[in-house]
């Protein structure tokens, strides 16, 4: 059988076998060391967020933003229906109260204009939200401008999940930059990985040694254990850093890589009917970690869930854009803001292999697929 393709798999970059042998020789293994220190300054400079502490995943980032914001029961916080479960999982776990708003037809991102007319009726009902939560959904970056002037305005606190944005710009600037908070992963399927692994970054240096704190158990200075309030094991290890510094050093061809592929899939499947490729925002330059198409049954005489099984016989994965957080059991109960737009999108929406190390055969592998299937519907 011809090998199977794969979403988004990892790729090691080459210099990352000879940091990790340095961490070896040197025996400083965990749970930090040399190595987090420079990923971190590293990460400081490629998002230009001044400070960042390195974790074992975006969603402890996350958590850690929710409790150094302060939330508390009963607190509203508000964010895009459309993400994955570890971007507002982390909301119940401070007993906060989710709030999901729709996205805009294009790029996925949070429907900023519906969010300013929903939080000016918040602030007459005299119930803005605590926190807002953007997330830059497969690569493509929110109007940082936009969401620092509204929550400026409405005086909430602004957490960028850019962790599917990594080396993705906007207006020259990184994902996440201009928030309260960023929040960056490195899991196996993104553009680069530390295996598992994320961070948090902030403009606040006070914040993220609070962060670096409370993600190593809380340990008070002492000879001894002493806590004075409960902490979390959410530390990089030194290993993963080292993994992570070697990433960091092909992120750009990786980026490159992605959006060739982007480009491609454009040029062999875009003239299709009834599908659709995310277009970039003017000042944007997405990094494209997930090619996406929309498919159009009307039109295309097909649907994404048939082209999803006929390419999955072919031994190519793909797979639905995310489910919206307010069509999930778990958030059954939970208000939503629109939704028409993210369950119309999730009902055709289709993510493509994409990952760094395919070839332009494979990626007209997986194109053939798509047109036969539609020129023939």
């Amino acid at each position: 059988m011809t090998d199977r393709i794969l979403l988004s798999a990892p790729h090691m970059g080459g210099g990352e076998r000879d940091l990790v042998t340095e961490v070896f020789d040197t025996n400083w293994i965990a749970p930090t060391g040399p190595m987090v220190d420079r990923f971190e300054r590293d990460l400081e400079r490629l998002t230009g967020i001044g400070h960042v502490a390195a974790l074992s995943s975006g969603t402890a980032a996350l958590h850690l933003a929710l409790r150094l914001v302060g939330v508390v029961p009963g607190d509203a916080v508000w964010g895009s229906t459309m993400t994955f479960i570890g971007g507002v999982a982390p909301i119940l776990y401070l007993g906060g109260v989710p709030v999901f708003v729709d996205i805009e037809d294009e790029m996925f991102l949070i429907d900023c204009d519906l969010l300013e007319r929903a939080l000016i009726e918040a602030e007459w009902e005299g119930a803005l939200p605590r926190v807002v939560i953007t997330t830059d959904l497969y690569g493509h970056v929110v109007d940082a401008v936009r969401m620092r002037g509204l929550a400026d305005r409405f005086g909430f606190a602004w957490i960028s999940d850019a962790a599917e944005a990594v080396g993705g710009y906007r207006d020259g600037r990184h994902a996440g930059h201009g928030a309260d908070y960023a929040i960056l992963s490195f899991n196996g399927n993104k553009i680069i990985t530390t295996s598992g692994g994320g961070a948090l970054a902030s403009p606040d240096g006070e914040a993220i040694a609070r962060a670096r704190f409370l993600s190593t158990q809380a340990r008070d200075p002492a000879p001894h254990y002493e806590h004075t309030t409960t902490g979390y094991n959410y530390r990089l290890s030194n290993v993963c850093a080292a993994i992570g510094v070697g990433q960091l050093t092909v992120l750009a061809e990786r980026v490159d890589r992605r959006r060739a592929i982007h480009a491609l899939y454009r040029e062999l499947i875009g003239d299709l009917p009834g599908v659709r490729l995310s277009p970039e925002a003017t000042g944007m330059r997405a990094n494209r970690w997930l090619t996406t198409i929309r498919i159009d049954p009307a039109t295309a005489g097909t649907d994404r869930e048939v082209v999803r099984l006929a390419l999955d016989a072919a031994g190519i994965e793909a797979r639905p854009l995310w489910k919206p957080m307010h069509a999930q059991p778990v958030f059954a109960t939970a208000r939503a803001i629109g939704g028409s737009v993210a369950d119309r999108c999730f009902a055709q929406g289709l993510c493509l292999p994409s990952g760094s190390a395919m070839t332009d055969a494979d990626v007209a592998r997986v194109a053939g697929v798509v047109r036969d299937l539609i020129r023939t519907a």
